[in-house]
């Protein structure tokens, strides 16, 4: 009778334990779900800075579909000054520098984009087509390849780049 007390007294025990190691994970879980978002914007700063960031985003894509590009450059510049790992943020800055013809600056948003994430499809079509615009073919069907790589069953990024290098094959014969 006494063995049989104990053993109730440990499957309780153990009930309470698993009880608690549940809970433990459960408030793990939520504290990584709550951090996440910073995370993905670079983390650092507070919920104000990450609000003025994601204003400054949404205002520098419409400047771009308005194709003010230099408004758009501005309002990249302080997205990526507070979220320094937002390779979106990096792509469309170098878009935005791309359409102004400031290649270097171009180049080197592209580069930082790629950096944080290699595989980002926009940064790869958009590097092709800076290589292009500088007159280097060769470095453009490199990023085209890649781009194959990133999407062996086609993508869009893929198909434009593609079209760019046949646009300009037929332009400059010979290249």
């Amino acid at each position: 009778m006494l063995l049989g007390k104990a053993a109730a007294a440990s499957g309780r025990a153990d009930k309470v334990e698993a009880v608690m190691l549940i809970r433990f994970f459960f408030a793990l879980i939520l504290a990584l779900a709550m951090a996440s978002p910073a995370l993905a914007f670079g983390g650092g700063g507070g919920s104000s800075e990450r609000s003025s960031a994601n204003t400054d985003y949404r205002n520098a894509l419409k400047a771009i579909e308005a194709e003010d590009y230099a408004r758009a450059s501005g309002l990249l510049e302080k997205v990526v000054a507070k979220e320094p790992r937002n390779a979106d943020a990096w792509n469309n800055l170098g878009y935005s520098e791309r359409k102004q013809d400031r290649f270097e600056a171009a180049l080197a948003a592209y580069q930082k984009a790629l950096a944080i994430k290699p595989r980002h499809r926009g940064a790869n079509e958009y590097l092709g087509e800076l290589y292009l615009q500088m007159g280097n073919l060769p470095l453009a069907r490199e990023q085209l390849k890649r781009l194959k790589s990133l999407c062996p069953r086609g993508c869009e990024e893929a198909d434009e780049l593609a079209e760019a290098v046949r646009a300009y094959e037929k332009a400059h014969p010979g290249s």
